[in-house]
């Protein structure tokens, strides 16, 4: 566990003034982009991407970056990416570089009627703000805004950083177009330190930078069993339709403990801060019968073991349902992967398994997705001893370091293109925010926490030498 300092007796009084005068509007920002539905798959209006872009470019020159862009590249099958938008202040003689990354677009809002209020409407109750996207990551868009703004306006011309605010249009989609755009724009975005705004804190109250990511790969799996439907009763018996078939497949993806039992996976052993099962009970709302899969300590089940889930089935609904054998059925995986683990190999490990697996002699087509990358940043170099000391300043409490389970493609692709730059993952998110569920929402004094450690960051930054 990584500890910071002190009770913020080191938080310019200035600065803390500042923030909380601003918050308020921040708050009315942020609600204003919850209300642009920007979903950058092909299925829904690209528009919203174009709105939600010209509103962030908007907030940034407001924010007092004048130099502000918004970029475009193309997707590796040629099609337009999302617009992404850069707002930059260079660096006096002699200081760093900071690059603040987050990003716009969200995931679709799913079963509306699980929302307890319209998902594009951000409503404040219960001191938390609640809307689509505003945890994941339209929160973290406004983090960096609010920051700068604050900043700048505090230190008045003595900020001699470099700032550019890099805000991705398609991160939920796997920011397919990203890698193509840096490359293009490398010099543009070149930095001394990296700030990814996409996780969260360790729980209310409780500030954590995050140090590692766990791997993802996605795939497709279809069943085919016949060549046409057939009458369940007329032919049922010596036939077993391709539903069951394929439920007995996913069946096999784990052990009877719960483990995800696909072999050759890397699973690692790693302590953090504690964890114990009521905690993780109480943050998931897992039915109080359901017993906890897997073995271990709970924070490496959650960080450095792999995790099986089964994201969406394509078989006829209970709705629309007859009484017929189904000649196909197929199923999306994902799979998270300790932040060591090799996502091609981990891959081909899934092919095997399901080769080995299928039953009753199905026709089984494996369809390879997406890959990223796993993380393990370093909490004890310089700019990640800063983050932890401002955050603890701010919050008043020790901060933490923490691993996260899931997977941020900006954070390896960023990584990749500048290797020497240090990488901070932060957020204003916590376990109970439910992004991509219903009823996503933040803590509002941990977001206000999080702009105003941001904005230490930068003055600390500045003054170091």
């Amino acid at each position: 566990m990584a500890v910071a300092s002190g009770a913020g007796r080191d938080v310019p009084a200035d600065l803390r003034q500042a923030v909380h005068g601003d918050f308020p509007a921040a708050v009315d920002q942020l609600s204003a982009l919850v209300r642009i539905p920007a979903m950058a798959w092909d299925s829904f209006d690209p528009s919203q991407l174009d709105q939600a872009a010209l509103q962030v470019a908007e907030l940034l020159r407001g924010a007092g970056l004048a130099d502000v862009d918004i970029l475009q590249a193309p997707r590796p099958e040629g099609t337009p990416g999302a617009p992404a938008v850069v707002g930059r202040r260079h660096a006096a003689q002699g200081k760093p570089t900071i690059l603040l990354y987050a990003h716009y677009d969200v995931q679709p809002a799913g079963q509306l009627e699980l929302w307890e209020s319209p998902p594009f409407e951000a409503v404040e109750r219960g001191g938390r703000l609640w809307g689509r996207g505003v945890a994941d990551n339209k929160a973290g868009v406004l983090l960096h805004v609010a920051a700068v703004r604050n900043a700048l306006r505090v230190l008045d011309g003595r900020l001699g950083v470099g700032i550019t605010v890099f805000v991705d249009g398609e991160e939920e989609a796997g920011s397919p177009s990203l890698p193509q755009l840096l490359q293009q724009h490398a010099d543009l975005l070149r930095a001394d330190v990296l700030v990814v705004a996409d996780s969260g804190n360790w729980k209310v109250g409780v500030p954590a930078l995050t140090t590692s990511l766990r791997g993802l790969i996605l795939g497709t799996i279809e069943v085919r069993v016949l060549e046409h439907a057939l009458h369940s009763g007329t032919y049922g018996g010596p036939l077993v339709d391709a539903v069951a078939a394929l439920s007995r497949l996913i069946a096999s993806f784990h052990h009877d403990d719960g483990s995800v039992a696909v072999e050759g996976l890397l699973a690692v052993e790693e302590p953090g801060p504690p964890l114990s099962e009521a905690e993780f009970r109480a943050d998931s709302r897992v039915r109080p019968g359901v017993p906890l899969a897997g073995t271990g300590s709970l924070t490496s089940r959650l960080w450095t073991k792999p995790a099986m889930a089964i994201i969406g089935i394509d078989a006829p609904s209970v709705a629309l349902s007859s009484d017929t054998l189904q000649p196909a059925a197929r199923a999306r995986f994902s799979l998270s992967l300790a932040p060591a683990s090799d996502t091609a190999a981990a891959m081909e490990a899934v092919r095997r398994h399901v080769e080995t697996h299928v039953p009753f002699g199905a026709e089984v087509v494996f369809t390879p997705g997406g890959r990223t990358q796993g993380f393990a940043g370093d909490a004890h170099s310089r700019s990640s001893e800063l983050m932890l000391a401002a955050m603890g300043d701010v919050w008043g409490v020790p901060a933490v370091s923490m691993g996260v389970g899931g997977s941020i493609p900006a954070v390896n692709i960023l990584n990749k293109l500048f290797p020497e730059a240090e990488i901070l993952v932060t957020g204003a998110e916590d376990p109970d925010s439910r992004a991509h569920g219903a009823n996503e929402s933040i803590h509002l004094g941990d977001f206000e926490n999080a702009i105003l450690a941001e904005a230490v960051l930068l003055a600390r930054l500045n003054a170091a030498d």
